[in-house]
């Protein structure tokens, strides 16, 4: 596609403050070019919504232009890193990319920078370290420390920039995010945009009246500065580069919160019938664009502020009108999207700490060893994984050898940890982080589900990011017990595997690491110390994504993963011996994506299935599994397929209970042994 050549001015996108009071005006003028773009184009776009042309939701940033353009003329765009939010399409225009890119994302054509399928203010520039927002306001925050720190250890002296309103200031993964910027110390500007309003609640309604949210920061160890954006450009500015240069110099978090103004409501159909009367005048007699303008006219430069308008505005209309010509998006291609392609294999020394019998949990260790010492880019995160060794001891060892920039203690702050690693692993970094018990991962669903599973489809870029999850039943009751597959593969964009084996642990733990997508390690906690086993060098390591026959049989295809494959084999002998019926078991695996091609050839030969998992029978993992191998092989079953799992209760505490919520040898054997007749 051929775009028009954006106006001179425009090729300036770096502002140097120091020249911002040369009599030339070059840098005022610079400065004024993009606020009039961004509020012109914004009140465009929101013009071509009520005639229908766009469609979605329009928010504007009218009334934050003051602040969005001299902060990201102000950034160094070569390293730093920014997310934006609905309120930064100026600071998108001055980032990265053509008018007319961004004009086809409103649009939602064939040419979107995100293939038309997200809306039309969730884009950002992920190659060049703009990062998508995404509605859970906050969410995005700390994708902006974890791809900043990657910076850093790169070398790069990059400084992060994470905005959020009066409004998403009060979700928890904000104060997460402040406090793990502070504890680890990371070079990143907050940004409160506090226009008064999140949608239609006021600011004395989101916290207790009088509170300046700058004053925070105090309690986070970090500085905190309030700045005015609506006032004199050249405060803005010199304030926004003193800031920028302090973070960036000491390597310290900062908070501004930025008094804004929201001139058209939350978005384009927000009517305002919440504003106090004459409060919408008061707004837009502070309006900071057309006050800048005057200050530029009454400095003597009229004609070349109307003749900059004069051009960007015809600029703007012939970029519109080209990106309102373009094709409507094809549907082509979503599928295959949805993960990144299959990566190349690693160059892994074809050796193994140990040849003796060795545990689950101390496979999953030499393997995590193994990484650490073969690939540089790899550090391992959690709580407790330090100096203690994890709650299961599975990183015992690994701090003393590896130090703690790549064996790092986090705060008791899941979600803004997972952030944190999602960015990270957009940055160069391939993190592997462990939650204490897999009922913790719960507190970071948006950041696991909406954030790293969604990332390529919406945007293209990678997420390398192994997520290991301790889960099953060993009586430790409700909320440390939780099997949360099928929680989690209900939402697109994640993979998952589930060894049963020390050998297969040892294998899932690479073929997870060097994949480019966020993968899903459940390991269940009876496996860790429940017997030893020789491990080698499996050269076909990645078959753990395959399933795996445990035991040839013809009665029936017995489908199960994790600790109960070890059930599932005890049945089949029990069965084969007291019944004369054998079963073809198989080990899954891999629960995302789903191979079945094997078991589905095996049910052609035994005409029943049988699927066994310790998640609970109703919504169950199972249920998937029954659904699509009976789609595919409904005239061949003979019976029934048969779901055995656990009951449908929270996880109870005391021996006795927990033994009649789960899966036991003897009522599976009932159960079969009823289902045959």
């Amino acid at each position: 596609m051929d775009f028009p050549k954006p106006p001179t001015i425009l090729s300036q996108r770096t502002l140097r403050a120091g020249l911002f009071d040369d009599t030339s005006g070059a840098e005022r003028l610079t400065t004024y070019a993009w606020m009039h773009l961004a509020r012109t184009g914004d009140n465009r776009i929101l013009e071509l919504f009520r005639q229908g042309l766009i469609k979605g939701t329009v928010t504007g940033g009218q009334g934050s232009e003051a602040l969005i353009v001299p902060l990201t003329l102000l950034a160094d765009k070569e390293i730093d890193v920014i997310s934006f939010t609905h309120r930064g399409f100026g600071g998108h225009l001055i980032w990265s990319g053509h008018l007319v890119e961004h004009l086809n994302q409103y649009c939602a054509n064939a040419f979107s920078p995100t293939k038309a399928r997200e809306g039309n203010v969730h884009h950002g520039d992920p190659a060049n370290r703009s990062l998508p927002m995404i509605s859970h306001l906050g969410a995005m925050v700390s994708n902006v420390l974890g791809l900043t720190d990657a910076q850093r250890r790169q070398g790069k002296p990059a400084v992060g920039f994470a905005f959020f309103g009066d409004g998403g200031s009060s979700t928890g993964d904000i104060h997460e995010s402040l406090n793990l910027a502070s504890v680890l110390s990371f070079p990143i500007v907050f940004v409160i945009e506090n226009n008064r309003y999140a949608y239609s609640t006021p600011t004395r309604e989101q916290y207790a009246d009088g509170t300046e949210l700058w004053k925070r920061a105090a309690g986070y160890g970090m500085e905190g500065i309030l700045l005015d954006a609506t006032g004199d450009v050249a405060t803005v500015v010199s304030t926004l580069e003193s800031a920028i240069e302090r973070v960036r110099k000491t390597s310290r978090p900062l908070l501004i919160e930025a008094k804004v103004l929201r001139l058209r409501g939350h978005a384009a159909y927000d009517t305002c019938n919440y504003l106090a009367p004459g409060e919408s005048d008061t707004f837009f007699a502070a309006d900071p664009v057309p006050k800048y303008r005057a200050e530029l006219c009454a400095r003597g430069l009229t004609s070349q502020v109307e003749a900059i308008e004069t051009e960007l505005n015809a600029y703007l209309e012939k970029c519109i009108q080209i990106a309102l010509a373009q094709p409507r998006p094809s549907p082509g291609g979503m599928e295959a999207d949805v993960f990144a392609p299959e990566a190349p294999a690693l160059p892994w020394k074809p050796e193994v700490e140990s040849s003796e019998a060795i545990t689950f949990a101390q496979a999953i260790n030499y393997a995590l060893r193994k990484v650490l010492r073969e690939r540089s880019e790899a550090m391992i995160m959690g709580q407790d994984i330090a100096t203690y060794g994890g709650a299961f001891k599975v990183t015992d060892g690994l701090l003393n050898e590896f130090g703690r920039r790549r064996v790092l203690n986090t705060p008791l702050a899941e979600s803004a940890c997972t952030g944190y690693a999602t960015g990270l692993a957009l940055g160069g970094i391939r993190p592997i982080e462990e939650f204490q018990f897999a009922d913790f991962a719960t507190e970071a669903v948006t950041q696991i589900t909406l954030n790293a599973g969604t990332y390529h489809f919406r945007s293209g870029a990678k997420v390398p990011l192994v997520l290991r999850l301790p889960c099953g039943s060993v009586g430790l009751g409700s909320f440390h017990s939780q099997e949360l597959e099928a929680l989690f593969l209900g939402m697109p964009g994640l993979k998952a595997l589930y060894p049963s084996t020390a050998q297969d642990a040892f294998d899932a733990v690479l073929a997870a690491y060097e994949d480019d997508n966020p993968v899903l390690l459940f390991e269940h906690k009876a496996l860790y110390r429940a017997r030893k086993e020789t491990i080698h060098w499996n050269p076909a390591y990645r078959d753990v994504w395959l399933p795996r026959r445990l035991h040839a049989g013809s009665f029936a295809t017995l489908v199960t993963y994790g600790e109960k494959t070890h059930l599932t084999e005890r049945l089949a002998e029990y069965f084969e011996r007291e019944y004369e019926r054998s079963f073809d078991v198989w080990d899954l695996r891999a629960l995302a994506p789903l191979r079945l091609e094997e078991i589905s050839a095996s049910i052609t030969r035994t005409h029943r299935l049988i699927v066994l998992h310790e998640g609970r029978l109703t919504h169950g993992f199972g249920a998937e599994l029954v659904a699509r191998l009976t789609e595919a092989h409904f005239y061949d079953l003979e019976s029934p397929p048969l779901r055995l799992a656990a009951k449908d209760l929270p996880v109870p505490f005391a021996a006795e209970l927990e033994s009649d919520f789960r899966p036991t040898f003897e009522r599976t054997v009932e159960k079969i042994a009823n289902w045959m007749g």
